[in-house]
């Protein structure tokens, strides 16, 4: 995801991905999003999940599942102010 609002090569890898992905029908997580520019691309994009220090860093376990039952709605949506 590094330099993907920059750097228009970084971008069209990001997004080729992405459309194959598709085209293949398979889901698609994409990892080390770390900036609101970076999420807003990717959701353009149609980019179905993320993850990466934007919204957590790493958790244990333990701190995982208080993280979700704080931010994560009854429907299976993030609750996020994002």
């Amino acid at each position: 995801m590094r330099d993907v609002n920059t750097d228009p090569d970084n971008a069209a890898i990001v997004r080729a991905v992405i459309h194959l992905a598709h085209s293949l029908r398979l889901d698609i997580i994409a990892e080390g999003v770390e900036t609101k520019e970076q999420l807003a691309f990717l959701r353009k994009e149609g980019c179905q999940g993320v993850q990466g220090y934007l919204f957590s860093r790493p958790l244990a376990p333990v701190a995982l599942k208080a993280f979700l039952r704080e931010h994560v709605t009854p429907a299976g949506r993030m609750d996020s102010p994002l």
